[in-house]
């Protein structure tokens, strides 16, 4: 006799219940950039649209910076840590193969013995956790996820690489994924372009130190034009894909986040997706520099303390990078 087996009780729905961000105290101006490479103030705003950017001190690792988000995250959704049934940290900056930090974040958090995994996607990695986490909830394997974009760039940053010195900066940004009554996260637009990996990655890989000992410490290196044809044309599409999957028109929107890259990227997608002018635009990337995984929270979570957007608002999310890896969702704010 074949036993049949009790399907998992999930949420209808789910949505971002809280969010929360953590900065490092350290606020680098493009001026000591300017140390390393044979450039301009003006060059590099005009290029990249940043000013500063936030490097993390010694003490300010990958796991404290998160525990900071998530302490702030947690509290916004008014939940208590040991509710949380997993937790989800996308970052490329974790320099410890094993164990993944999540384990160590989740211990130091609160939360008991939730599930806790790390996950690599570059730049879309939050979005990635976010429709993991969405599916987490409405799929019965946990009520509430914690889900994790951190990175320190700035240990893997090229000081005399004039093409990215200026672009990486630090940070960590949190949400609280839960059960929901109403659709508050869509259907999520995901993928890879593998083909185009070379144009975003690591100079060297990690064990090239086990017999060459005299090799530069890798960094993150790109191919700056591709790159940038790439989101702009590509992306958009991929935008305008998840607000036709969520039935939202660009006229619907209240909020466009986009990951961090650039200004001229932003400014370049909210035109090609014709956006009107009421619509509250990210661009936390001038005073923030690329954050990678953490930069769509981080920019989340400074509209919402700003006041630029509020609860309840409908925001466009995309995140696209190293890969070439992008995830494109329409959220209800928290």
């Amino acid at each position: 006799m074949t036993a049949k087996i009790k399907p998992a009780k999930g949420a209808a729905y789910a949505r971002i219940m809280g969010v929360g961000g953590y900065r490092p105290v350290r606020v680098v101006p493009n001026e000591e950039i300017l140390k390393h490479i044979d450039s301009s103030d003006e060059w590099i705003r005009s290029r990249s649209g940043i000013a500063t950017r936030h490097w993390a001190g010694p003490e300010e690792t990958v796991a404290a910076m998160s525990l900071e988000a998530a302490g702030k995250a947690i509290a916004d959704a008014g939940i208590a840590p040991e509710q949380i049934g997993a937790v989800i940290v996308s970052t490329v900056s974790h320099f410890k193969q094993t164990p993944a930090v999540a384990t160590e974040i989740a211990h130091k958090v609160g939360a008991g013995k939730p599930a806790a995994f790390d996950i690599s996607a570059g730049c879309a990695g939050f979005g990635y956790g976010l429709t993991m986490a969405k599916d987490m909830v409405t799929g019965g394997s946990a009520e509430y996820v914690l889900v994790i974009g951190v990175e320190r760039l700035s240990d893997l940053t090229d000081l005399e690489d004039r093409a990215t010195a200026f672009l990486f900066g630090d940070g960590a940004g949190a949400v609280v994924v839960g059960p929901s009554a109403e659709p508050a996260i869509g259907p999520v637009v995901w993928g890879s372009e593998g083909d185009k990996a070379e144009t975003i990655k690591q100079t060297v890989a990690w064990d090239v130190y086990r017999e060459e000992t005299d090799v530069r410490f890798p960094a993150i290196t790109q191919e700056g034009q591709a790159v940038f044809r790439w989101a702009v044309f590509e992306m958009a599409k991929i935008a305008q894909q998840a607000l036709d999957e969520a039935g939202v028109s660009p006229e619907d929107l209240d909020v466009f986040i986009p990951h961090q890259a650039n200004m001229r990227i932003i400014d370049s997608m909210v035109k090609t997706l014709k956006l009107p002018e009421s619509v509250t635009v990210a661009r936390d990337v001038e005073t923030t520099g690329n954050t990678s995984a953490a930069s769509i929270p981080l920019a989340m979570e400074r509209l919402l303390a700003t006041g630029a957007a509020k609860s309840g608002d409908t925001a466009l999310l995309i995140g696209f990078g190293a890969g070439l890896v992008y995830a494109a969702t329409v959220v209800t704010l928290p």
